[in-house]
């Protein structure tokens, strides 16, 4: 594995190597180097960078676990070549050659791989293996979508990147409706519920209100307690939370563990949350996910909130 204080002298070991494996850059044969521009096609990404690669199909390299489902919805897979190891990862990407984690990627096995573009997530793979990788001449692509709607726009565009935009558009569409038939069910309260949505415990985590989990409470008619926080806010305190005093808090934690998280709130009797009952579990992982079954897990919440609130106003 690549240690970070070491990136200066690995980049030039890894260029060096680039020239022995005769890349110009990785992904590009000698003769692609000089093809005529209609070789070529330049794309957006989802951060509004330029990308140009080489005409699909390609050969991509994922970083990313959300990419990698967001590139297999947009009729990609049969071009990616390699990935990274995460937990609870799809049988459909058994094959695929494993090249480290989001944090940590070994660059000789990237380069083995020849890709033409590399995907990564800009919040949440590694900085400085990422600026080597554009460095040495690989193009990088950005995927993120921040609401639930951007996940089609992201689908879409990772369509024309790889040349798959009628299935990318298909799936797109087929998402948009799926909102849509959500928000009409779900969104219209009065009263819309305030949710403290507890993504880890100790420490303490929760989610600000430019993120998808955050979209996804609004989706069901909610909203979280904790909206004016920054994206990725740091830890909490029992104390903000008490002081916010929620309607619902919804534990949305690895499966298993939910009921005990959950369990540790009725030490604070006077919050809102534990003197109605309205404590939830949910452990449905597509939901923390940033890939496009992050919409279907948003359905199953919906779900368990109308049934919570429901109970509430029938009693």
């Amino acid at each position: 594995m690549i240690r970070l204080t070491q990136r200066s002298s690995i980049a030039a070991a890894l260029a060096f190597a680039l020239i022995a494996l005769n890349c110009a850059p990785i992904g590009y044969a000698a003769s692609d180097v000089s093809s005529p521009s209609d070789a070529r096609i330049t794309v957006s990404d989802d951060l509004g960078h330029n990308v140009t690669v080489r005409r699909p199909p390609l050969r991509i390299v994922s970083l990313a676990p959300a990419a990698t489902d967001m590139l297999v919805a947009a009729g990609a897979g049969s071009q990616l070549v390699g990935t990274i190891e995460y937990s609870g990862q799809p049988a459909s990407e058994a094959n695929l050659p494993k090249i480290g984690s989001a944090y940590a990627i070994d660059m000789e096995r990237l380069i083995a791989l020849r890709p033409d573009v590399v995907v990564v997530w800009p919040d949440g793979n590694n900085p400085a293996q990422i600026a080597t990788i554009q460095r040495l001449g690989l193009p990088v692509y950005d995927q993120e979508a921040v609401t639930l709607d951007g996940i089609g726009e992201s689908l879409r565009r990772l369509g024309r990147l790889a040349g798959t935009s009628a299935a990318a558009d298909r799936e797109a569409r087929l998402l948009a409706a799926k909102l849509a038939s959500l928000r009409r069910e779900y969104a219209k309260r009065a009263r819309p519920p305030s949710v403290f949505l507890e993504v880890w415990n100790r420490p303490l985590y929760t989610v600000g209100g430019r993120e998808l989990m955050s979209d996804a409470l609004r989706v069901c008619g909610a909203r979280n307690v904790f909206a004016d926080l920054p994206p990725r806010p740091p830890a909490i305190g029992v104390e903000a939370v008490l002081a916010r005093n929620p309607d619902i808090i919804i534990a949305t934690a690895p499966p298993g563990t939910a009921a005990g998280w959950l369990a540790q709130w009725q030490r604070f009797p006077s919050l809102r949350a534990v003197k109605t009952g309205w404590l939830m579990t949910f452990e449905d992982q597509r939901l923390i996910g940033l890939g496009p079954g992050v919409i279907d897990a948003t359905g199953e919440m919906c779900g368990k909130i109308a049934a919570l609130t429901r109970q509430d106003t029938e009693k």
